[in-house]
């Protein structure tokens, strides 16, 4: 990945991460990484807890964001929140949702209001 598409992705999951927290969450993580894959945020809102995949695109011309979470990537994801939970304990009694933030950004990190869907129980 080249590090201006990695400038990029932060950006756009800076924004899901404002978003989030104007919505009432309290991010716990940003960019959890393990052997197993990535979750791009963490979120806490009571007793739930969001895994969040974010996806960036300038457009939904041709498809929208949330296809590209394929499920060899759903399946990522949910290995990699079981990963999560065993290594923070404090969070077993929370319900898990893995929730996907399509962010349409048609000038990049130059875009002045990018537009954010943001789905929730994305998947399973």
């Amino acid at each position: 990945m080249s590090s201006n598409t990695t400038l990029v992705g932060k950006w756009g999951e800076a924004q899901v991460g404002k978003w989030l927290t104007k919505h009432g969450y309290r991010l716990l993580a940003a960019g959890f990484r393990c052997r197993m894959g990535e979750i791009d945020l963490i979120a806490q809102k009571g007793d739930v807890l969001a895994f969040v995949e974010v996806k960036l695109r300038k457009n939904d011309h041709f498809s929208a964001a949330m296809e590209q979470v394929t499920l060899p990537k759903q399946r990522r994801i949910r290995i990699t929140a079981e990963y999560f939970l065993s290594q923070h304990p404090g969070y077993a009694s929370c319900q898990c949702r893995f929730d996907v933030a399509e962010v349409y950004a048609p000038d990049g990190i130059e875009t002045k209001r990018p537009k954010l869907n943001y789905i929730e129980q994305a998947f399973w």
